[in-house]
């Protein structure tokens, strides 16, 4: 059987961060961080397609910690807001981990928390959705959707076949950086769509 793609996709400012500073649960795009995800909530049909479409081909999704933090804290995702945003996805969720939380919000998610590295978590979201795939019959992709440090390390680390990047019309000046010094990758642009809000990338992981 085909195997999922592993899809790493993530909202960035054009200096390079995915947050603003001081980042965390009840601040989770930061200080100013805000309108990095304004394309999500965009009326803009482009935008609207991209999401709905990318949250349709989400099979199996991984996160790090810190995300998982932010998204089941009291004012994280909801039943209105949650994957996807408005979409509201609900795939099986992996969450790479020093320890398992000692409690979770969320509990109407799938969660699997991975204690092994994010090699592994990757390893497990494929098999995941190579299952999910063989009793549905339609393979979806593996989605690495951040923090910051979990998408870099897995493009440093040769996981990722296609890299997604929503590059957000706003210079931050500071924050959580997306790439950090690191391994080289070259990329071949593959896809480029610009809309009012954001400038939607594509590119494969060569």
């Amino acid at each position: 059987m085909e195997q999922p793609r592993i899809i790493a996709d993530i909202t960035a400012s054009l200096d390079g961060f995915v947050t603003g500073p001081d980042a965390g649960p009840g601040n989770g795009l930061g200080t100013g961080g805000m309108p990095l995800h304004n394309w999500v909530f965009s009326d803009d049909p482009d935008d609207r397609g991209i999401l709905a479409g990318a949250t349709e081909r989400s099979g199996v999704v991984v996160m790090g910690r810190d995300l998982f933090d932010v998204i089941d804290a009291p004012d994280g995702w909801s039943d209105e807001l949650g994957y996807g945003a408005t979409e509201v996805g609900k795939p099986p969720f992996f969450v790479v981990t020093r320890a398992r939380p000692e409690t979770i919000r969320l509990t109407g998610l799938d969660w699997t928390f991975v204690t092994t590295g994010l090699e592994d978590a990757v390893s497990q979201a494929r098999e995941r959705a190579t299952v999910e795939a063989a009793g549905t019959g339609v393979l979806k992709d593996v989605v690495i959707m951040g923090g910051g440090a979990i998408v870099g390390s897995a493009l440093a680390a040769g996981l990722v076949d296609t890299f997604i990047l929503h590059l957000s019309p706003l210079i931050l000046g500071a924050g959580t950086p997306l790439f950090r010094a690191g391994a080289r990758v070259e990329l071949a642009q593959r896809d480029v769509l610009v809309t009012s809000t954001a400038t939607h990338i594509t590119y494969d992981v060569l």
